[in-house]
């Protein structure tokens, strides 16, 4: 009874623990109060100016310790460049990032010199090690947030232009039919109409169409994104018909997806060998040879230790 009650405990857990994952990772139920609630109606502009709700203590901190770290410039542009691919427009992310980096060092510091106080045969380096990658970890971090961004952003991208070409095609300016997609789809694809919306307030400002375009491009750091404002940029230059340019952009996406989809499908098969061979494999092998490799234990090794004494 004991190994069966185990065996309960652990199935029990484990279930526990795969649908309290899929339910807060996949279904995301902040994600739906969010859309119910009335400000999910408005552009989602807030990173532009004060951020929703006051940073805590623990933010404030990091972030005075990161004022006061010098930094180069370059740097400083280059970082800054990834913070806002990464969608943190503050003013204040810049030194968040860099008192992160701060404080992730001194941890793995720390954490290096207690293990190698306990640890007498461990090298002097252990810690510098620690230290270092501690510090590498924010800016891993933060390039898994791009790619994840962009991903979303490329996801969306489809379903924003398709009602950009709707909203051409009945006789809007783009102006307007950017404004009208960033209205439309901000429940669905929030990424993306924060950056639509970016684009109608830099026209508004007074910068030309064509610069603020760019600059969606270069905020975003998303090559379909990029091809989108080059086949715009062309169309305006050129004075051809943008309606007929986006309509076959959109075409073209529509088969680059369809195509993407078939390469990823193709390779299904090649990626499943290694779990297959390691994971699926042995369970089979269990299930078909397992009681016989029990009968002979049980059988045939007593009759080869009696021949043996014999």
């Amino acid at each position: 009874m004991i190994p069966l009650a185990i065996s309960v405990g652990l199935f029990i857990a484990l279930s526990g623990i795969i649908v309290a994952f899929g339910y807060f990772y996949y279904v995301r139920p902040s994600r739906l109060i969010q859309q119910l609630s009335p400000e999910s109606t408005a552009p989602q502009l807030r990173s532009i100016g004060v951020p929703a709700k006051k940073e805590g203590t623990i933010v404030r901190v990091i972030q005075e310790i990161g004022e006061k770290v010098p930094a180069s410039p370059s740097d400083v542009g280059d970082m800054r460049k990834r913070l806002i691919m990464a969608g943190f427009r503050n003013d204040a992310a810049m030194a968040i990032f860099r008192g992160a980096q701060i404080v992730s060092a001194g941890a793995g510091l720390i954490t290096g010199l207690t293990l190698r106080l306990g640890l007498e045969n461990m090298n002097i380096l252990f810690p510098l090690i620690l230290a270092g990658m501690g510090w590498m970890v924010p800016s891993f971090v933060l390039g898994k947030i791009v790619k994840k961004r962009q991903e979303r952003l490329r996801l969306s991208l489809p379903d924003a232009l398709d009602l950009l070409v709707i909203c051409v095609e009945a006789g809007m300016g783009l102006d307007q039919a950017i404004q009208k997609v960033a209205q439309e789809l901000v429940i669905a694809h929030k990424e993306i109409c924060e950056e639509l919306s970016l684009v109608v307030l830099e026209a508004r400002a007074g910068k030309r169409r064509i610069d603020a375009l760019h600059n969606l491009a270069d905020r975003t750091g998303q090559e379909d994104i990029r091809k989108l404002v080059q086949v715009l940029a062309q169309s305006d230059r050129f004075g051809t018909s943008m309606s007929d340019a986006l309509h076959a952009h959109s075409d073209f996406m529509r088969v680059k997806r369809r195509q993407d989809a078939q390469e990823r499908a193709g390779k299904v098969g090649v990626k499943l060998i290694f779990p297959i061979f390691f994971f699926i494999l042995p369970a089979i092998l269990a299930i078909a040879a397992g009681p016989a490799m029990i009968r002979v234990y049980k059988v045939l090794l007593p009759m080869l230790q009696g021949l043996g004494a014999n």
